[in-house]
């Protein structure tokens, strides 16, 4: 087999759905883009090893290595993608469409083309002259749980110098970034008849403390925590979703309110996690057995990567540009685990992620063929 050329691996790749979502109507299996991407770099002499990931529904991770022993580059990216919002979107969002020097499609720039880059620099390149092993990550559910970056982190069966992971930065090289925690809060009351809003427990009015606590721990945050690096230098709680009762006429006898938190770089989840509880503690003491606090997924840390890395000296080389701090949240903190130096850096612009009409920019194909190319030159040593 002959591989196919670079806009044939990138329809490909847009072809075959790999939706991720808590969404069990939505969520779909990532296996025939594995398949796709285990064919193609078998093509290229890489050694194959795929794992299923632990409960997932049929999702899996590659691994494709080319050379021996620890060391060298690991290329990583996820396989997976967002839902799409059918009446918004103006192509088909599983078709490549080539209109006005941009190639669109689901999964373009965040992230599945960034395989098609990386299998096309390995095209140009003669691996057999690499004396460091090149590793290519592809990973599931990353758009939900991170299930597969946790479970490379915990097999811990290679250890690369460096990680790259290619998220849609512009090829503009990340080091730091916020990490993300979704909390509940959900109040058990007892309901009632609302003539008499006494004999009963409302829900809702206990919500209210809650609200108020939360206030309070938002404004200890911003005067406890900074990093300069971000905007928004402290950890953020955000008020994202409430419900409860069920009509007007009865006491509330259940309300659950959804939360996110922003931990940065020096303040772990748990941290945040016991300031959250203990910021609540006066309502569940006077609440005894009210109030349940819990997490909707597990929580992601933030990531940073030491700015004296060569790996971020290098890339600042290759691309001309300085490393930049973001908001959004990747797979960094799990890969970084495998004690590789790690950065962000990947072809597309982050603000067409999750977005109608994701496209590609035409006019940056070659740039970023070119940098990747020299990256794994430059890490894997070309003899």
């Amino acid at each position: 087999m002959q591989l196919p050329k670079f806009s044939e691996l990138y329809k490909s790749l847009i072809l075959t759905p790999s939706i991720s979502s808590l969404d069990k109507e939505l969520d779909i299996s990532n296996k025939p883009v594995i398949e796709l991407l285990s064919s193609w770099f078998s093509e290229l002499g890489f050694s194959i090893n795929i794992t299923s990931v632990p409960e997932t529904n049929g999702k899996f991770n590659l691994v494709a290595t080319y050379g021996q022993g620890d060391g060298g580059l690991l290329l990583a990216g996820h396989t997976d993608t967002v839902p799409f919002d059918d009446g918004l979107w103006t192509k088909d969002p599983f078709k490549l469409t080539e209109q006005d020097d941009k190639w669109y499609g689901l999964g373009t720039i965040d992230m599945k083309g960034f395989f098609a880059f990386v299998l096309e620099a390995c095209k140009n390149i003669d691996l057999t002259k690499l004396d460091k092993p090149l590793r290519i990550l592809a990973t599931a559910d990353e758009e939900t749980t991170m299930a597969g970056a946790r479970a490379i982190a915990a097999a811990q069966s290679f250890r690369p110098d460096y990680a790259v992971i290619g998220e849609p930065t512009g090829m503009v090289p990340v080091f730091m970034h916020k990490g993300h925690m979704s909390e509940a809060i959900r109040i058990t009351g007892r309901s009632g008849h609302s003539s008499d809003p006494a004999n009963g427990i409302n829900a809702i009015e206990i919500m209210h403390q809650v609200t108020g606590q939360l206030l309070q721990l938002q404004r200890q945050l911003k005067a406890q925590y900074a990093c300069d690096h971000f905007v928004i230098p402290q950890p953020t709680l955000n008020f994202g979703h409430v419900h409860g009762g069920d009509s007007p006429n009865r006491i509330c006898g259940s309300c659950e309110l959804h939360i996110d938190m922003r931990p940065i770089p020096g303040v772990s989840p748990d941290e945040l996690f016991m300031l959250l509880n203990q910021a609540l503690l006066p309502i569940t003491k006077q609440w005894p057995g009210a109030v349940d606090v819990y997490h909707l997924h597990e929580p992601i840390p933030a990531y940073a990567c030491d700015t004296d890395s060569a790996l971020i000296k290098l890339a600042e080389k290759l691309t001309g540009e300085a490393v930049i701090s973001v908001n959004y949240c990747t797979e960094a903190p799990f890969i970084q685990q495998l004690g590789c130096d790690t950065i962000v850096m990947g072809p597309g612009s982050i603000n067409q992620a999750h977005q109608p009409d994701e496209y590609l920019d035409l006019s940056t194909i070659k740039p970023t063929q070119a940098i990747i190319q020299k990256l794994i030159e430059e890490t894997c040593k070309t003899n």
